[in-house]
């Protein structure tokens, strides 16, 4: 199974087994290949036929055996960034109870406008009758109030924006005509005989656009969809005349929307959109009915605006405002509430608005979101996979991590889980490491056992990390007195968000942590504020309007690696993103037998080249489509999986028989190194590639696969080479997915880049990384309104001796 080599494990039932290893080792092929996917494909096979059909389920795994698989669910490092209609209330289901209580216990309106005072006949099922005017109506229900279904506001359907044709973005320019391409849509979608067709309605075609008179505007953004008879010059310059139907820049826009079936589609169409916070309902997604009932003076979406531990606080004053036989029905509504809000709060999201749509949540709040859904329904018997758990967890909110995953076994579950933090891992009972590298230098079980069976093997590489015999500080930091001795970036704030007015010095040329719990604002601070500041300040260009001032000290070139995935698909390589691709095709149609055949470097491009597999179409694998089972994807039968044409076989360069270019591409990057010395800019890449600690790639490997660690390092492969003296590197939460071994390498990355001259600041939880930074701005307090300070700075020893710092205290 990938990397995995003979693997024979036993995992221990009803226990947290922790599985261990650098980056790349084999883990998740173990956790999420082998024991997630057997455990949960096994339990939809004992389902029909018809159902698993329509369910999404795990491949078979290429092993021997695993035999008694409880199972099994997982909560995966990446969770799906969900859609448009999802809130933090929604993926919660907090909203349900919420809108229970409005539904429930409120005031309601009668048709004529008059408040009724709560009462337990609406429970009942019972009509009301208002005492003011005597009209009976029935009450909305739960249902009535959801803005996906029937309590959604009837002008954005429930979404809280509207996307609107923008006429000022459907001509960008109107310094030119028409007949210049002035209508933008026109041009792009294709219509290039609408220029032509609107001059036949009267509308000047060779001036330009804003001196055209109202009414021809008119007719160019809302003219009728009528059809007229134009003549067009054929191919042979014959004249012939055809009858086709005018379609203004509007109408064009809107029916390339209507049309649109991908990703691409809309990017072209949005181009001309604007999108905007509804009018009607102002954002709350609500309808006006569904806005009417009140409890304790508020609506449902003044409730949903409120941050989780506002609610909290909120909801048990309910139930003494409303009369005796209704506080039963009352205080069972609010206990259910609290009690799912529990494990949210304690995962520490009680920060987060409950109408603060699901798109904006990080990958660490969606993942808790999912993980106190999982405890919640007290299961029994399931074995859970947890991938990397303590992602985007500041170390106190790791405290609640280790409490969920004690009562999923208290509840007679298994916890399986992958992860770095020591903080995590010394809670687990049992271990497996997997090592003792990456790749084709992994895949093999160093250690298992307890924490002191692990610590007695000298195999073991994480050992050291978990007993604390391994050094902390691996590099060397600056005195306090010395840390600005290159200079200063100073950012000055207004408000924003929950964060207020900041006033920040960033010393240049050095590494500064940004740290602080989640919601703190650390994103506000860095990502929105000070990246944008700089870059304004670079362009000669407004800074954003919450920025009062930014002191640049010399900054500017701004670069923000981050841990997404590089490239959407299969097509991008190692290879490729690194630019040796490039290379390698240049000296392969350098050679004789290339020449000879007339083929250049193009022809060696496994996307659109002569040579790529005519199969597969250079992408190296095939899908099969076995009906009622999963989809298998599977390498190309004609080509192996190696993206190129049987021809591409014949052109081989190196000592020897030498080696063809498919086959070069099958190497890792070490392995590659050494059979391209004669090629000096490829050496240079893959040489930075091993600094790197990314030998183990293979050069052919997709990136979209590669962990973020990995996804980051890479983006910061072009960047070593080049003096940085004028550069900041934002680097988002570096060490995600990164064995503290790997974080070794990580921070001489970044002592590498500090020689150029660079200036480093790291959005980060890792006390590791904190501890090796030179100086530190620690926000918070807490999350949300509770943070938006900066509650202290200095270098990582005078934080942690900080009072008032609650990283100090992990740090220390």
């Amino acid at each position: 199974m990938h990397n995995l080599a003979n693997v024979d494990v036993d995992v221990p039932l009803n226990q947290m087994v922790a599985i261990a290893g650098v980056s790349g080792s084999g883990k998740s092929s173990l956790a999420m290949g082998v024991l997630y996917a057997e455990g949960s494909r096994r339990y939809v096979e004992a389902l029909s036929t018809y159902t698993r059909r329509r369910m999404s389920h795990a491949t078979k795994a290429t092993v021997d055996s695993v035999r008694h698989v409880p199972a099994a669910l997982a909560l995966r490092q990446r969770p799906a960034v969900p859609g448009a209609r999802s809130t933090f209330g929604t993926s919660t289901e907090l909203l349900n109870v919420l809108r229970l209580l409005f539904s429930r216990l409120a005031e309601h309106l009668c048709p004529n406008g008059h408040r009724q005072d709560p009462t337990i006949d609406v429970a009942a099922g019972l009509d009301l009758t208002c005492g003011v005017c005597g009209v009976t109506f029935t009450p909305p229900g739960a249902e009535a109030l959801a803005f996906n279904s029937d309590g959604a506001c009837p002008t954005c359907g429930g979404l809280g924006v509207v996307r609107e044709i923008d006429d000022d973005l459907l001509v960008p320019d109107p310094s030119r005509s028409i007949a210049d391409g002035a209508v933008a849509p026109w041009k792009m979608m294709g219509l290039t005989v609408m220029p032509q067709m609107v001059g036949e309605l009267g509308v000047r075609t060779d001036v330009p656009y804003r001196d055209l008179t109202d009414d021809e505007r008119d007719v160019v953004l809302h003219g009728p969809a009528e059809k007229h008879r134009i003549t067009l010059p054929s191919k042979s310059g014959k004249l012939f005349e055809v009858d086709f139907t005018y379609r203004n820049a509007r109408l064009a826009v809107q029916e390339a929307l209507d049309k649109a079936a991908n990703e691409g589609g809309l990017n072209r169409v949005n181009k001309f959109i604007h999108t905007g916070t509804c009018p009607t309902c102002h954002g709350t997604r609500l309808s006006e009915r569904a806005l009417a009932p009140r409890v304790r003076g508020i609506n449902l979406a003044e409730a949903t605006a409120m941050m989780l531990d506002d609610v909290i606080a909120w909801a048990p004053t309910v139930v003494e405002t409303l009369p005796p036989d209704m506080r039963t029905m009352a205080s069972a509504i609010v206990a259910q509430l609290l009690e799912m809000a529990q494990r949210l709060v304690e995962l520490g999201l009680g920060y987060l608005g409950l109408d603060r749509p699901g798109s904006t949540l990080s990958t660490g709040e969606r993942q808790r979101v999912a993980l106190s859904r999982a405890v919640r329904n007290q299961t029994t018997g399931v074995l859970y996979v947890l991938d990397e758990p303590s992602i985007g967890l500041h170390p106190s909110n790791i405290d609640g991590l280790n409490g969920v995953i004690r009562d999923l076994l208290r509840d007679g579950n298994s916890v399986v889980l992958v992860d770095h933090d020591v903080q995590v891992l010394r809670e687990a009972d049992w271990f497996i490491e997997i090592g003792p590298g990456s790749g084709s230098e992994g895949g093999t079980v160093l250690a298992q056992g307890t924490l002191d069976d692990l610590v007695a093997d000298p195999s073991s590489l994480i050992a050291g990390f978990l007993d604390g015999t391994e050094p902390i500080r691996v590099r060397a930091t600056v005195e306090s007195q010395t840390v600005f001795d290159h200079g200063t970036i100073r950012l000055v704030t207004r408000p924003l968000h929950t964060v207020h007015a900041l006033d920040v010095q960033i010393p240049k040329g050095r590494l500064t942590a940004v740290t602080g719990v989640s919601g703190s604002g650390k994103t506000t601070l860095v990502l929105e504020s000070l990246v944008p500041a700089l870059r304004a300040a670079a362009a000669g260009e407004t800074p954003p309007a919450h920025v009062e001032t930014v002191e640049p000290s010399g900054i500017t070139r701004v670069d923000v690696v981050d841990a997404s995935p590089i490239g959407t698909n299969v097509r991008s390589t190692v290879a490729t993103y690194s630019g040796v691709l490039d290379d390698l095709r240049r000296a392969y149609a350098a050679l004789d037998e290339s020449r000879r055949r007339g083929l250049t470097a193009s022809d060696f491009s496994y996307n659109t080249g002569s040579l790529r597999c005519p199969r597969c179409e250079g992408t190296g694998e095939i899908s099969l489509d076995v009906q009622f089972l999963p989809d298998v994807d599977i390498p190309c039968p004609d080509c192996d999986g190696t993206r190129y044409a049987p021809a591409a076989r014949d052109l081989r360069r190196g000592t020897g028989d030498g080696l063809a270019l498919p086959d070069l591409l099958g190497l890792t990057v070490t392995q590659a190194i050494e059979v391209t010395a004669d090629l000096p800019k490829v050496h240079r890449k893959l040489q930075t590639l091993v600094d790197l600690g990314l030998g183990y790639l293979v050069l052919g490997e997709d990136t979209p696969a590669l962990s973020g660690g990995e996804a980051q390092r890479l983006k910061l492969a072009t960047e070593l080479g080049r003096k940085q003296s004028d550069a900041l590197f934002v680097l988002d939460e570096p060490s995600v997915g990164l064995h503290p071994l790997d974080v070794r390498v990580l921070l001489g990355v970044i002592d590498r880049l500090g020689a150029k001259g660079a200036t480093v600041v790291v959005i980060e939880h890792d006390l590791d990384v904190i501890a090796n930074a030179d100086y530190v701005v620690d926000m918070g307090p807490g999350g949300g309104a509770a943070g938006g300070t900066i509650v202290a700075t200095g270098t990582p020893a005078e934080i942690a001796l900080s009072p008032d710092s609650v990283t100090g205290r992990y740090l220390r």
